[in-house]
């Protein structure tokens, strides 16, 4: 936790923005200067930073200077293409808040929203949408997740056959563009909630985004669009067992004849043992959502539960490499295919 915190500071006063800017190394002394903070705790947290593999150091007549190594560049500072900076800044300003509370999340079996924010988390996403400023910055972090791991996702699969698409939950869109990037004969519908279409419109879309519509909805309640592909990223882990073969019952009663549903998760080894990464996105979960992290198995039979009779399954690295993958099975006789697809990525 106290690495975390080094590193979510570091951010928040903006060090590696200050050290990509400089054309050199520069001191504790130049980078508080420029940051606004004390001389004494700008060498502490340097220091700290040195010791986390963020900074480099160099010794120039007897003075420390410091510079970004090639990660912290590429990662860390705001004006980069795949930063994480606002994934980081979500994690410190509302994440961390909730697992304050951990030990009763755990006693309780429950999300933490009334005691580390006040409000009521009956409805899950009204919590987390608590205000227009904290589901900006949610959809910052889904959309800095997704500009790293997004082409990744896409690509897993051949998704050309499926020309029209529709992302569940397609928050700010980045996934969508994505899609379009990558398959430039298919059309994808953002289906989500009217705020969240309301603030993708303000702050993420373009009107160069051509082949990208919404739908606004509820997809627990209204009825879904029309699609040959449905992609649920990252929306499995937030629900229920129960709210999930709820949600994939209404996919499979949507979908047509040769139509598929594409699932993005993380993914638990079968026996528990791991990844570490995903048990500690688990316990996220349950200080966060009314969901959790599941295994293979689990997915499938969610699926199964559903309707849905092929799968398939690749694994990918950090880096999008594919390190393990499962073949479908014979799909029904509605020729309905399911390809589930499970990416880790740091969170």
């Amino acid at each position: 936790i106290k690495g975390f915190k080094t590193l979510f500071t570091s951010c928040e006063l903006g060090v590696f923005d200050v050290l990509l800017g400089a054309d050199r190394p520069l001191s504790a002394e130049e980078i508080s200067e420029a940051v606004g903070s004390s001389v004494d705790g700008t060498q502490r947290l340097l220091a700290a930073c040195t010791g986390l593999q963020l900074l480099n150091t160099h010794q120039d007549q007897g003075r420390v200077l410091y510079s970004n190594t090639e990660q912290a560049s590429v990662y860390l500072t705001r004006s980069s293409p795949i930063s994480l900076f606002q994934s980081i800044q979500y994690s410190s300003r509302t994440i961390y808040l909730c697992w304050h509370y951990l030990t009763d999340a755990v006693r309780e079996g429950r999300n933490q929203y009334e005691k580390a924010f006040g409000v009521s988390s009956k409805d899950l996403f009204e919590a987390l949408y608590r205000s227009d400023e904290e589901m900006v910055k949610f959809m910052q972090l889904m959309n800095s997740i997704w500009n790293i791991c997004g082409k990744d996702v896409v690509t897993a699969f051949d998704l050309s056959p499926f020309k029209v698409i529709c992302d569940l939950g397609g928050c700010s869109g980045a996934l969508a563009k994505q899609c379009t990037s990558a398959y430039p004969a298919c059309t994808v519908t953002i289906f989500d909630l009217p705020k969240v279409v309301r603030m993708s419109r303000e702050h993420f879309l373009t009107e160069a985004d051509q082949r990208i519509s919404f739908h606004q909805g509820d997809f627990f309640k209204d009825p879904l669009p029309g699609a040959d592909l449905y992609i649920l990223a990252r929306i499995l882990h937030d629900w229920t067992d129960k709210r999930c073969i709820e949600l994939l019952s209404r996919i499979y009663k949507a979908c047509k004849p040769g139509g598929g549903v594409l699932l993005v998760e993380a993914l638990l080894h079968e026996d528990g043992s791991g990844p570490l990464t995903v048990q500690l996105y688990s316990l996220n979960m349950l200080v966060q959502t009314e969901g959790k992290e599941r295994t293979a198995a689990q997915y499938a039979a969610l699926l199964a539960a559903a309707g849905f009779s092929s799968t398939q399954h690749h694994l990918t690295d950090l880096r999008g490499k594919k390190k393990s993958f499962f073949t479908s099975t014979e799909g029904s006789h509605h020729m309905k295919i399911l390809l589930l697809y499970v990416h880790l990525f740091s969170g």
